[in-house]
């Protein structure tokens, strides 16, 4: 009985939040058990694995980038979310945290990992994407990030950021940047 009393909180645990943490088990288990418990929830395929210690019960690959905290969604995800290119892609997860980069498997979907320097990790917000909030890059610190990995933009995507792109935020954000990179991203632009 004790034992369906933690399993059910667990499981309450997994409706809530879209990611949780082997640390978050211990404390409504003991450490004997939660070990076991997600073992067994990973072999009966009810979670999966994002990350060290990291959990779901979603099969969402865009939910990794929790387990690279502190990180944020951009590149061309951020394009595609918002609607500056029709191409499908990967998640791309740009992290300040020290690991492996490329591509990553998660649950037989691909992501992309990137390292990105702590001083310029900036410009991101909480959007909801589907049915959870994740971390994506804002309009002007995508197009930064872009030049910064040296992504080739075509023209129709230009036109698009000019549109939209808030160009007191996105001075501000250059600013950070030494003169060099600012005057690429201006170019860019045409401005």
């Amino acid at each position: 009985m004790e034992k369906k009393k933690h399993l059910d909180k667990v499981k309450l645990l997994f409706e809530k939040s879209p990611v949780v943490e082997y640390k978050s088990v211990k404390n409504i288990v003991g450490s004997n058990y939660a070990k076991l418990l997600i073992h067994n929830l990973l072999k009966e395929k009810k979670i999966y694995k994002i990350g060290k210690g990291i959990y779901t019960k979603h099969n969402e690959n865009s939910l990794a980038v929790y387990s690279f905290k502190p990180s944020y969604l951009g590149l061309q995800s951020a394009l595609s979310y918002y609607g500056l290119w029709e191409q499908e892609t990967i998640p791309v997860i740009l992290t300040t945290k020290k690991v492996r980069v490329g591509l990553r498997d998660f649950n037989g979907s691909n992501v992309l990992v990137r390292n990105i320097d702590k001083k310029f990790f900036f410009g991101y917000n909480y959007v909801k994407d589907g049915s959870f909030y994740y971390p994506y890059s804002d309009l002007e610190k995508t197009l930064i990030d872009l030049v910064v990995f040296n992504k080739k933009l075509d023209k129709e995507v230009i036109k698009k950021f000019k549109k939209k792109i808030d160009m007191n935020k996105l001075k501000k954000y250059l600013s950070r940047y030494n003169i060099k990179f600012r005057k690429k991203v201006e170019n860019i632009l045409e401005i």
